[in-house]
């Protein structure tokens, strides 16, 4: 269902049947994990998925910066130049 690289690949799913009816089959929360890592810099123009290519050398990995810094939207990581970010370590 996800790529083995995906934040959600080992998430366990569960199924349950609305008031309708109708079954849904959905993703178990996921616990986070704490990361280590370096803080950075926000600079003008940054963006997870190239920063994640400098230090993982994989750009599908910006949801291990994500996580460390518990964000629902990356972008919003990025959004305002000298905010830090937590970039763990591999």
């Amino acid at each position: 269902m996800f790529l083995t690289n995906s934040r959600y690949a080992q998430v366990a799913t569960v199924t349950t049947t609305l008031s309708t009816g109708e079954t849904v089959v959905a993703l178990k929360r996921r616990q986070l994990t704490p990361a280590v890592g370096a803080p950075q810099s926000v600079v003008s123009g940054d963006r997870l998925d190239v920063i994640a290519d400098q230090q993982y050398a994989d750009a599908t990995w910006f949801w291990h910066i994500a996580d460390a810094n518990t964000a629902l939207d990356s972008r919003d990581l990025v959004a305002e130049p000298g905010d830090t970010l937590n970039v763990p370590q591999t």
